[in-house]
């Protein structure tokens, strides 16, 4: 009898051994079968994502084509683009000496700057930037622009005071020119009545953005603030003038930040859209508005348009959600979900609530773990756990999440080459001419990653022998600068002026006598 309990015990035992077995073997079946799922899903985006030299090309043309049309957009053709003449005054020379003030007017608030400019061989000095936040009321439309600007007004003058000018207290106003720059909202909201806060780029020329300036100038002398603004520009303009200002080469800027945009110069007589007097360089500032720019050679995935058309702005900005920070890590967010409930990529049943919330993922922690270079990805796992709550995850995982982060990187950055290098060959300079452009914005001086395969795209595209003849740099001074460099600029045009009015006029040659 108990011979056969014990037989009965050891069929038990190893039924239950076989059946757990059986049971190892599923699950392992169903992970390999899961991660299968997993790299399927990576490979298809990363081929629908992917961006040869060829392709590369394809976009730049496309986009050299809609900026020639949106040059002569009078004639009715059809563009993606919406280009704006932003700035017809002089950009510096390089030669600009002495101190100067400028304003960066953001989103919720706006920086006060000065400094002193020693000419292009020398970095600036005694530079002082002030960061002043906009009060609520101002940003919620109940206040108006002449209330925003009698703010700003007010404290540029207490900033004025704190940092003098001796050199020039005692000059006219129209003589002690300003510096303004704004960065525009990512929404890009159009202008309306309230805050301005919600302004969108404008025409040099356009009713709009005179009556701003003469506006914002009333407010600064009646504030009894002795600076004079004569134009508003987008903050992409400043970062060209302070790549002017340092090198004749300086051609175009580009913001690559949550927004993006690019600027140039144009030989006036390019822009038929222009209805002002021509300038006296005979040169204008174009700002390309590049982030409404489409084309069918953008490499769209299902993720991307889905983002589209769940935005605030579907079937508009297209290029903008494929380059700009604001949406790299939405796009990252949204490849990781499918995987969590196609492929259980972080476990079975495992979708975090914060991993289904849109803007999740900013693209400063999707640089952080793009970049992470430690044992076993474990910033990767501690961002993860951070930002979408996923408290468990291995090595393999980790390295999944990097690779999505790289694959959306990268095509994000060589498609802002293609659009910097669809510049250059607008105007001629791929060949035969050294052109340098300025890049400011924290996407691009913040992601190490990004700025090198934007950097290796471009190289790319002009191959050996051609790919001296386009330097990017990083922008002079940081946010908000430019507006010095250009406050400069229109320092020297005043001057011009003021010698020109003093200079005695000849008097009349008396009439013949018959």
């Amino acid at each position: 009898m108990r011979k056969e309990v014990v037989a009965a015990a050891a069929l038990t035992a190893a039924a239950a051994i076989t059946a757990i077995a059986a049971l190892v073997r599923q699950r392992k079946r169903w992970r390999e079968q899961q991660w299968k799922e997993t790299q399927k899903i990576l490979r298809k985006f990363a081929r629908d994502c992917a961006t040869p030299v060829p392709k590369l090309w394809q976009v730049a043309n496309a986009f050299v084509a809609d900026m020639r049309s949106s040059l002569i957009a009078s004639n009715g053709t059809h563009t993606s683009l919406n280009m704006l003449v932003s700035y017809v005054a002089s950009l510096p020379s390089g030669d600009e000496e002495g101190m100067y003030y400028g304003v960066n007017l953001r989103r919720t608030n706006f920086l006060l700057l000065c400094a002193k400019l020693r000419g292009k061989n020398d970095p600036i000095s005694d530079f002082h930037r002030e960061e002043i936040h906009i009060p609520t009321n101002l940003l919620d439309g109940t206040g108006s622009t002449k209330e925003l600007f009698d703010f700003i007004a007010v404290e540029l003058g207490k900033f004025v005071e704190a940092h003098p000018n001796s050199e020039k207290k005692d000059a006219p106003a129209k003589y002690n020119k300003l510096g303004f720059i704004m960065s525009c909202p990512v929404d890009q909201a159009v202008a309306t009545s309230g805050t301005a806060i919600t302004w969108k780029s404008f025409e040099a020329d356009s009713t709009l953005g005179k009556k701003l300036v003469s506006d914002f100038n009333r407010a600064l002398e009646e504030r009894g603030v002795k600076l004079s603004v004569y134009a508003m520009v987008d903050d992409t303009v400043g970062t060209l003038a302070g790549g002017r200002y340092y090198n004749r080469e300086s051609v175009a800027a580009v913001t690559l930040g949550m927004g993006t945009d690019a600027a140039y110069v144009e030989p006036a007589d390019a822009a038929l859209q222009w209805h002002g007097p021509s300038p006296k360089l005979g040169e204008m500032v174009i700002s390309t508005q590049w982030g409404e720019f489409s084309t069918p050679h953008l490499p769209i995935t299902i993720f991307d348009t889905c983002l589209d058309a769940e935005s605030s702005n579907p079937g508009f900005r297209r290029f903008e959600k494929l380059v700009s920070g604001m949406y790299l890590g939405e796009v990252v967010r949204r490849v990781l979900l499918k995987m969590a409930k196609e492929t259980a990529l972080f476990g079975k049943r495992v979708v975090p609530s914060k991993l289904m919330t849109p803007y999740q993922l900013s693209s400063p922690d999707m640089a952080a773990m793009h970049q992470d270079t430690s044992d076993d990805r474990e910033v990767v796992g501690e961002k993860i756990k951070e930002v979408f709550g996923i408290k468990k995850s291995t090595p393999m995982v980790r390295e999944v999440v990097a690779e999505v982060c790289d694959i959306v990187a990268e095509r994000g950055a060589r498609l802002a080459g293609a659009g910097i290098l669809g510049i250059i060959k607008k105007l001629g300079r791929i060949e035969n001419k050294r052109s340098i452009v300025t890049v400011e914005g924290g996407l691009y001086e913040h992601y190490r990653v990004f700025r090198n395969y934007l950097n290796s795209g471009v190289w790319e595209m002009l191959g050996n022998n051609l790919s001296d003849n386009v330097v990017i740099e990083n922008s002079h001074g940081g946010s908000g600068t430019g507006a010095l460099y250009l406050a400069a600029s229109q320092m020297k045009n005043a001057a011009k002026s003021q010698m020109q009015d003093s200079d005695p006029q000849p008097e009349p040659e008396p009439e013949p006598e018959f």
